[in-house]
C-alpha cells in the first residue's frame, strides 16, 4: 500500500477489487483510499474521502457503492458519512448519522439498509442504533441496544436477525449479547457468552453458528473461543487458540475453516496465524505473517486467497493461500 493504515476499512467491490480507506498512519487520521487489484497484484490510489477517519464502519450497498460512516477524526468523533462510487473512483458526502460514533459495528440487512450500532460517542458508550436507506441517503433511528457498547461484534445471521456480542461498556468487558429483528426494529437479549470480551472477532460459519474468538477480558488478552447457536440462543465453549490476541482478523475460507491472523497481546503485535476447524472444534497453527500486524484488514478474494493489509505502522500487504507471500 502507499500509506500505513491502522483500523482502516476494507471492502470487496463487485468488480473483484478491494477498497481500503482511511485509518491512522501513526500521526494523523487518513482520508486517502487505495484499490487492490488481485489480477495484477498491485495497489493504486483512488479518490480521497472528505474527512480523515479511523475506526469507522464500511458497508457495501446493493447498488455497488460503499458507505463509510463515523470514526475518529483529527480532533473529534465523526457523525459524517460518505459514499464511494467504484464507477467514478470518487467519494461524495451523504446524510450524517444522528450520533457521532467510532468503534461501532455495522452490517447490511436483507432489505439493503445498513445497520450501525453502538460505538464510542461524545457521552460515552452508545446504545443507539441507526439505519441508512440507500434510496433516500438518509439515516433514521431504530431500537436501541439494552447496553451501551463499543468494539463489539455484529453478525447478520442466516435467519436475517443480527447478533451483537460483547464489546466494552460502562461495566468493563461485556459478556452480554443481543439480537436485532429488522421486522420489528427492536433488540432483545439472548444468551450471554461465558467470558466478557471486547475487540474480539466473529465469523458466521457454514452451519449458521457464530464463532467468536479472542479479545480482551477481565484477566487480560484472551485465547478462548465460543460458538453461538441461533437455534437455542446459547453459547458453548470450543477449542482455544494457541495464542491470546485482540485486534486480530477473522476470515471464513471456502473450505469452511476460519483464518485468524495477527493482532496483539502482552508480547506486542503478532505475526502468528491459526485455523479453526468446526468439524473438530480445534485450532491448528498455520504459516506466520511476514510482518507483525495489529488492527489490520482481511478480505477473502474471488480467487480464494486472503488479503491482509496494513495495521499499526504497516503499509505492507500479504496474501494467504495457504502460506503467506
Amino acid at each position: 500500500m502507499h500509506e500505513a493504515r491502522y483500523r482502516a476499512t476494507a471492502t470487496l467491490l463487485p468488480n473483484g477489487k478491494v477498497l481500503v480507506a482511511g485509518g491512522n498512519n501513526g500521526s494523523a487520521e487518513v482520508a486517502s483510499a487505495e484499490l487492490y487489484d488481485p489480477r495484477t497484484g498491485t495497489w493504486h490510489t483512488t479518490g480521497s474521502m472528505h474527512d480523515g477517519r479511523s475506526a469507522a464502519t464500511a458497508t457495501l450497498l446493493p447498488n455497488g457503492k460503499v458507505l463509510v460512516a463515523g470514526g475518529f477524526g483529527d480532533s473529534d468523533l465523526l457523525a459524517s458519512a460518505e459514499l464511494y462510487d467504484p464507477r467514478t473512483g470518487t467519494w461524495h458526502t451523504t446524510g450524517s448519522m444522528h450520533d457521532a460514533r467510532a468503534e461501532a459495528a455495522a452490517t447490511r440487512l436483507e432489505n439493503g439498509e445498513a445497520l450501525v450500532a453502538g460505538g464510542l460517542g461524545d457521552t460515552g458508550f452508545l446504545a443507539s442504533a441507526e439505519l441508512y436507506n440507500p434510496h433516500t441517503g438518509r439515516w433514521h433511528t431504530t431500537g436501541s441496544l439494552h447496553e451501551g457498547r463499543s468494539r463489539e461484534t455484529l453478525t447478520r445471521l442466516c435467519n436475517g436477525k443480527v447478533l451483537a456480542a460483547g464489546g466494552q461498556g460502562g461495566s468493563g468487558n461485556l459478556a452480554s449479547a443481543e439480537l436485532y429483528s429488522p421486522r420489528t426494529g427492536t433488540w432483545h437479549t439472548t444468551g450471554s457468552m461465558h467470558e466478557g470480551r471486547s475487540d474480539a472477532v466473529a465469523a458466521l460459519l457454514d452451519n449458521c453458528q457464530v464463532l467468536t474468538a479472542g479479545g480482551s477480558g477481565a484477566t487480560g488478552f484472551l485465547a478462548s473461543a465460543e460458538l453461538y447457536s441461533p437455534r437455542t440462543g446459547t453459547w458453548h465453549t470450543t477449542g482455544s487458540m494457541h495464542e491470546a490476541r485482540e485486534a486480530t482478523t477473522a476470515t471464513l475460507l471456502d473450505n469452511g475453516k476460519v483464518l485468524v491472523a495477527g493482532g496483539h497481546n502482552d508480547t506486542g503485535s503478532l505475526t502468528s496465524a491459526e485455523l479453526y476447524n468446526l468439524r473438530t472444534g480445534t485450532w491448528s497453527i498455520t504459516g506466520s505473517l511476514h510482518y507483525p500486524r495489529n488492527g489490520a484488514t482481511a478480505t477473502l478474494l474471488p480467487n480464494r486467497k486472503v488479503l491482509v493489509a496494513g495495521g499499526q505502522n504497516q503499509a505492507t500487504a500479504e496474501l494467504y493461500n495457504p502460506t503467506w507471500h
